[in-house]
Order: structure tokens, then C-alpha cells, then sequence
């Protein structure tokens, strides 16, 4: 896989499809660009999407952990993202997020609005950040050293993919029938997830804490005009519903979606789905459209949160 220089550190990347329209795509915690492998295929004609690994995840360079873990903030992820985009001559793209990749992009958003155009959300952490108790953070502790631990708390990244009571606490996480090759792939993507560095692990819900307790993003939610298409899976357990209601409430150009039947991850759960809902939002763009910062929006069926 391809490496791009961002500022100290060296970070996987990877493209899908050719066009004129750019779409860069930043995953959640734990994970790496291919979480849309799947769906990737179905994408439409014309669009380019490449993603991009997180510093300490996929393909990416593993520093070793500064203290507070400072050196794996939402603010350096950012950091990491406008450089590798600098150095890969992206003058102006739009985004496609997911979990954690969303208060990522926000903080993008704010710091080179110019250089963005619409955005498309699934799951997002919002720029509210997250809460994490020691309890918690002991949680991902555990995780670093048991696979199988690992493998059951990422199941429920992806519930629907799993038989519901094989979730339950204690419980090994079993594959429900007729998912073909999204079983192996989801194996493949926790090996990977497996591997992320000590800043991914601890870094990302201790930083995602001093999010929320800072409040700085939540008051400049009403700066971010970026026409943003937001998709919550009614089964997803891992981001607060009223979260993504404020953010809808406060950002003036936000939209919400609530897809039923799906957990945190449509990209794994239901690519397909996921590919038509990135289609309808990026591939009505002409591409003199593509550099006017705030396109008309257009999206499948919407609720207002």
C-alpha cells in the first residue's frame, strides 16, 4: 500500500474509483481506510474516493505515545489529514466520515472551511466529543491484550451482523447466516484493529473526554456551514442519539437520518445500502459544481433531528 508524508509521520492511503470529484474518507477509532472495501465497488462513476489511515492505525506510522497522550488528539489527527492532503496536491475535496472520523473532520472543517465542500456522516462522534470513565479506559486496556476480547467488543461495532444474543456480556459474538465473504473481511479488518498503536488504544477515549469536557467544538458547531448528510443506525449502541440531534440543531446545514435495522458500521453491515446513500449525496455534483464550497444538498429520505 502506498505511504503519504504528513509533517513527522508517514500515513497509508488508498483510492477507489477515478473522476472529478474527490471524496476523502476518514475512518473511526480502531479501524483503517478499508472499512469500505465492501461498498467501495458500488460506489458511482465519476467520484474518487481515497482513504486515509489514521497515524497509529492500518498502514500508518506508530509513534510511541507522548504524555497525555498529546500526539493522538482529534487536533493532531487533523493535523496528520490537511498535511497528507498538501502532500497529495487535494486542493479541495469532500469528505465522507465515520465514528470517531467525524470529530475529525470537524475540526478540518474549522480550520481550512475553504478547502471542503459537503460531507457525509455516518455515525459520527460529533463535535460534542465522548465521555469515558476508568472503567472504560480499562475496557480498551483489556483489549489490547485478547484478541478475543478485542473481536467481542468490535462485534458490537457491527451488530447486526451477529446473532443478538451472542452479544450478550460474557457471550462469544457468532455470525448470523448468509453473510458470505463479510465474515472473513470482518476477521481481516480486526487483525488489523489488533495491531493499532497505545495512542489508538487509551489515546482516543482519553482525548475524545477532554473533548467533551472542554466544550471548544460544541461552541463553534454553529460555525461549520458545510452541507453535512448525518446517518445513525437505529441499532448502534455506541453513539448517543441526542448528540446527533444537537448536532443537527446547532450546525445550519446538518441533516438526519435514522436507518433502521442497522448498528454503527452500514459500511460493514449493509454496504450496498451504504454505497447508495454516499451515491445520492456526492454523485449529483457536476464537476463545476465541485469547487463551490456549499452545493445545493440532495439526499435520500431525511428527518430533521
Amino acid at each position: 500500500m502506498p505511504r503519504v508524508r504528513a509533517g513527522e509521520v508517514y500515513l497509508g492511503w488508498r483510492t477507489w474509483g477515478e473522476g472529478d470529484i474527490t471524496v476523502v474518507f476518514i475512518h473511526g477509532n480502531l479501524a483503517c481506510k478499508e472499512w469500505i472495501e465492501f461498498a467501495a465497488p458500488l460506489f458511482p462513476r465519476g467520484v474518487r474516493v481515497i482513504g486515509i489511515d489514521w497515524r497509529g492505525c492500518g498502514e500508518s506510522d506508530r509513534p510511541p505515545a507522548a504524555s497525555g497522550y498529546v500526539n493522538y488528539s482529534m487536533q493532531q489527527h487533523a493535523q496528520d489529514m490537511l498535511a497528507a492532503l498538501d502532500e497529495l496536491n487535494i486542493s479541495f475535496c469532500h469528505l465522507a466520515t465515520h465514528s470517531t472520523g467525524g470529530i475529525i473532520a470537524a475540526r478540518m472543517l474549522l480550520m481550512q472551511p475553504d478547502r471542503f465542500g459537503k460531507v457525509f456522516a455516518l455515525d459520527p462522534v460529533t463535535p460534542l466529543g465522548l465521555s469515558f470513565n476508568e472503567d472504560q479506559i480499562g475496557l480498551f486496556r483489556a483489549m489490547m491484550g485478547s484478541r478475543d476480547v478485542t473481536r467481542a467488543v468490535m462485534a458490537t461495532a457491527a451488530s447486526s451482523l451477529f446473532v443478538p444474543e451472542s452479544l450478550a456480556p460474557n457471550a462469544v459474538p457468532m455470525f448470523r447466516d448468509g453473510l458470505g465473504e463479510i465474515m472473513a473481511f470482518f476477521e481481516r479488518l480486526l487483525d488489523k484493529t489488533f495491531g493499532v498503536a497505545e495512542g489508538i488504544w487509551i489515546g482516543t477515549p482519553v482525548n475524545l473526554t477532554r473533548e467533551r469536557e472542554s466544550g471548544e467544538l460544541e461552541r463553534r458547531m454553529k460555525e461549520i456551514e458545510h452541507p453535512h448528510l448525518v446517518l445513525w443506525g437505529e441499532r448502534d449502541g455506541w453513539i448517543p442519539a441526542a448528540d446527533l440531534k444537537r448536532m443537527a440543531a446547532v450546525m445550519p446545514n446538518c441533516r438526519l437520518v435514522t436507518v433502521p435495522g442497522v448498528g454503527h458500521s452500514m459500511n460493514l453491515e449493509q454496504p450496498a445500502l451504504y454505497a447508495g446513500y454516499l451515491g445520492a449525496w456526492f454523485g449529483g455534483i457536476s464537476g463545476d459544481a465541485n469547487h463551490q464550497r456549499y452545493a445545493t444538498m440532495s439526499a435520500p429520505t431525511r428527518e430533521r433531528g
